[in-house]
């Protein structure tokens, strides 16, 4: 069963892979939203999945029993996917933000726009100087 996982795990970080190399930002976006879920499939799957008894200290005992489940990985997957969503959202914006003022999707196009220079630095069109 952890091979499955395993195989599972890898085919999700491949299609993040390919999704980060497309020259599409919104596809960088989502491949790495993928990576992010590898990641805490990864740790996730550290943490003894196969454990039957919950991470409860059990009245009278200083220590977890013998096949509880390991609560750290949780709590820390727990976190990841919640960094990981606020990643998500912030990238979003961005490449939403990006691509409504450059007017594409493509990385190389918005290097180019990039590199033509600030149009608010100078004088505009009616030889006004540019609002700052």
């Amino acid at each position: 069963m952890t091979l499955l996982y395993a195989i599972a795990v890898a085919a999700i970080m491949a299609a993040g892979i390919f999704l980060m190399l497309d020259r599409n930002v919104i596809r960088i976006v989502l491949g790495t939203a993928l990576i992010a879920t590898g990641v805490n499939l990864i740790l996730f799957l550290a943490g003894r999945l196969g454990a039957t008894d919950p991470a409860i200290i059990q009245a009278g005992s200083y220590a977890l029993g013998e096949g509880a489940a390991n609560p750290l990985p949780q709590a820390l997957v727990l976190t990841a996917i919640v960094i990981g969503f606020a990643l998500l959202a912030l990238a979003a914006i961005v490449a939403y933000e990006a691509t409504r003022a450059l007017g594409t999707v493509n990385a190389d196009e918005m290097i180019a726009a990039r590199d033509l220079g600030d149009p608010f630095k100078g004088e505009d069109t009616k030889g006004s100087p540019a609002r700052k």
